[in-house]
């Protein structure tokens, strides 16, 4: 079939679908109307007739006064009455007469026995049951169409005569369907005149409409050769197609074609799109590509660490949005941007106060380095700091590595004699029991200093030996807190007054609680006993980009710069009475988990210590 046939046929049955809708909704609300006016213009003949009833009762049974003495000769007495009173036979026959839509009437006891009716056959005979006409108005409107149209019914619309409190007899109007039928049937007829003009009138709208729909197409099939034949790969004679049943299809057929064409384009654009998307991640240095007109189109991972944008955000936008003036890394590149002029390795700080090295290269079209013809820029941003951190970290790692080889060969090779000179200073003092009381003094100081060895033997191989790590989600608050209501009496004692600044919001880290407490009193107590007159002890918690720093800064005499480079050393100490291990338990127990801590010191005017510990972004 072809393609003007289908477009007429649905247009048509379209119309002509919206045509038969609005006309059964027609019809239907028509018939609803016609049901409701039905049952009002008979429920007001029913009363009608029930106060003539009720009139024609209380006239005629004053000519029987005994007939109430017996049932059977009280409805005797009613149904001569009523079958005498003229005017109530008056009444109904002039509504059987003249109303077009009442089968017939009936006025019966109240065992149902016809007392009087328009229907000679029901004449003292028990009233047939039929369905009450409220039924009919409830119903919906396919079930009204299949009663009115349907098998002949007979409906009835009853009203009671009540004689103290209960129903004496009852009013019956039989109203019968065929009745509406033919009223309803001149609107049917009317209906379907209309519907059939409709479809008529479809029909030739669905051809015009055809005529100027396809029109269009053929428009289209032009230009599709014409960029076939100009497409890059084309040859110079058109390619021959095969010839389609219809327009839609010569253009699909055409549009097939170009779509092969573009995939094939498309499947080498996506592998090389993905090849560099597998470089862009992999790269640590931040990497921008910008249009013309300043805005972002490619923006590698790394880019929103010097940012602190998403790269979801960066793209798109353009460089005067995502560099701020106020800042110095700001100001460098919308400078050079702005004035075409490249950059090449220049140290700047970003607003996080970290260096970074910027490179801006610009990329011009065919004509060389004309501003002109600029066709964009790539902006390169390289953290320096992290490298000098990663070295940092490098160097430690073979200290510790060192001491651990170190501990272990002085833990094996001192052990052995200390315990060899114990046995013999036993063998000793069995044989000099007998002997002036000098020498076993000597020989008490000299096992006392043995043992003294082999303590500080054994803290040496304990701080070398593998810890294993508790981790779980701490909030540095609380443990901050925690280590100063520890160390709180024994710096009351030394008159030191605390300071601590701790942020109102929650700064988590995934550390090993207990060993973090050990490093924070380390560090807390150091500051304490190098205040030796009291002071100011000051804590305070802050958030510097990923990391969780704790500033602990004391007012005592400060450190020589000459060995700050030192104290983290095992057994290095200036104090007389120090071990030299609290500051290196400190200092491993950081690098632990991956954080650092740093010296600021002044003499005379006293120490700062830094400790960073990496933060975590979700509370598990």
């Amino acid at each position: 079939m072809r393609l003007r046939i289908k477009l007429v046929c649905t247009v048509t049955a379209m119309v002509f679908a919206v045509v038969v809708a609005l006309s059964g909704l027609y019809l239907s609300q028509l018939l609803s109307e016609r049901i409701d006016q039905t049952y009002l213009h008979n429920d007001i003949i029913a009363h009608q007739i029930l106060l003539a009833t009720r009139s024609a009762l209380e006239t005629g049974m004053k000519h029987y006064p005994k007939a109430a003495s017996s049932p059977t000769a009280l409805r005797a007495a009613m149904a001569t009455v009523l079958q005498t009173d003229r005017t109530l036979q008056q009444v109904l026959q002039s509504v059987i007469r003249y109303s077009p839509t009442i089968y017939d009437i009936t006025v019966a006891d109240v065992n149902d026995i016809s007392l009087v009716s328009t229907d000679p056959a029901l004449q003292n005979q028990a009233v047939p049951i039929r369905p009450i006409f409220q039924q009919l108005q409830a119903a919906h409107s396919w079930q009204q169409f299949q009663t009115v149209f349907g098998p002949p019914k007979v409906y009835d619309i009853d009203l009671s005569l009540n004689r103290n409190g209960t129903r004496f007899l009852t009013v019956r109007v039989g109203v019968r369907t065929t009745f509406l039928r033919s009223e309803l049937a001149p609107w049917l007829k009317l209906e379907l005149a209309i519907m059939l003009l409709a479809l008529i009138i479809s029909i030739v709208l669905a051809a015009l409409l055809s005529n100027m729909a396809l029109r269009p197409l053929q428009v289209i099939s032009d230009r599709l050769d014409q960029f076939m034949l100009h497409a890059p790969g084309a040859t110079s004679e058109p390619e021959l197609l095969p010839s389609p049943r219809d327009e839609i299809s010569q253009v699909s057929s055409k549009i097939e074609r170009i779509g092969q064409r573009m995939r094939s384009v498309e499947e080498v654009f996506t592998t090389l799109q993905s090849n560099l998307n597998q470089v862009m991640e992999n790269l640590q240095d931040g990497i921008m590509l910008f249009t013309r007109d300043a805005r972002a189109v490619m923006v590698s991972d790394s880019a929103q660490r010097f940012l602190g944008l998403q790269q979801k955000q960066i793209l798109g936008m353009e460089l005067h949005e995502i560099f701020d003036r106020q800042t110095a890394l700001g100001q460098m590149v919308r400078r050079s941007f702005n004035a075409r002029i490249p950059l090449l390795q220049q140290e700047v700080e970003n607003e996080f106060g970290r260096p970074v090295q910027v490179s801006l290269d610009f990329i011009h079209g065919s004509m060389g380095d004309d501003p002109a013809e600029t066709l964009g820029a790539l902006l390169t941003l390289h953290d320096s700091e992290s490298r000098k951190q990663i070295e940092s970290e490098l160097e430690l790692s073979r200290r510790l590595a060192d001491i651990g080889r170190l501990t272990s060969g002085v833990g094996h090779e001192v052990k052995n004699p200390i315990n060899a000179i114990v046995v013999h200073l036993e063998l000793l003092r069995g044989k000099l029991e007998r002997s002036e009381p000098g020498a076993e003094r000597h020989l008490e100081i000299i096992q006392g200093e043995i043992r003294r060895l082999d303590r500080v033997v054994q803290t040496l191989v304990d701080f070398s030996r593998p810890v294993d790590l508790a981790l779980a989600m701490q909030d540095a608050r609380g443990i901050i807190s925690s280590v100063l209501a520890l160390a709180s009496p024994e710096l009351e004692q030394r008159n030191v007054r605390i300071i601590s600044v701790l942020p109102h919001q929650p700064i988590y880290a995934r550390v090993d609680a207990d060993l973090m407490r050990q490093a924070l009193l380390n560090v807390v107590l150091n500051g304490a006993q190098a205040m030796s007159t009291g002071g100011e002890l000051n804590v305070e918690l802050r958030q510097e980009g990923r990391n969780a720093t704790i500033h602990i800064r004391d007012q005592g005499c400060g450190i020589p710069k000459e060995i700050q480079d030192r104290i983290f050393n095992l057994y290095f100490t200036t104090k007389s009475d120090g071990t030299g291990i609290g500051l290196a338990m400190t200092y491993r127990i950081l690098q632990l988990h991956n954080g650092s801590v740093t010296v600021e010191s002044k003499v005379g005017e006293g120490t700062e210590f830094i400790l960073r510990v990496p933060i975590s972004s979700t509370r598990e």
